[in-house]
């Protein structure tokens, strides 16, 4: 597990199975029991604090990662990875953090 990769996430119900971006350090997965993520939506509203994603990420269709709903999930939650942010990707997820967090 890394940051910025891709994973599907299984939450209790009504929520049930859906895509989550890794947002914790890479040094956390090895030693924390939860991790902190932010859910990947197909509510696309086109807000500084989402990050466009698609199938060049694994995904089956066009979506956003919101970084407004930033959360923390024990990590057996995580079933099984799909894929991974590009550099680029990575950047603007730092940057809508920054201003989903109103941060210099």
């Amino acid at each position: 597990m890394r940051r910025g990769e891709l994973w599907w996430a299984r939450f209790p119900k009504p929520v049930g199975t859906r895509p989550v971006v890794l947002l914790s350090r890479d040094e956390a997965y090895r030693v924390r029991a939860s991790v902190t993520v932010a859910p990947v939506t197909t509510r696309i509203r086109g807000l500084p604090v989402e990050v466009p994603l698609g199938s060049k990420e694994g995904l089956p269709r066009p979506c956003v990662v919101n970084l407004d709903s930033i959360g923390t999930i024990e990590k057996a939650l995580l079933t099984s990875r799909i894929g991974a942010l590009s550099p680029e990707q990575v950047e603007q997820v730092n940057c809508a953090i920054k201003f989903a967090l109103d941060l210099p």
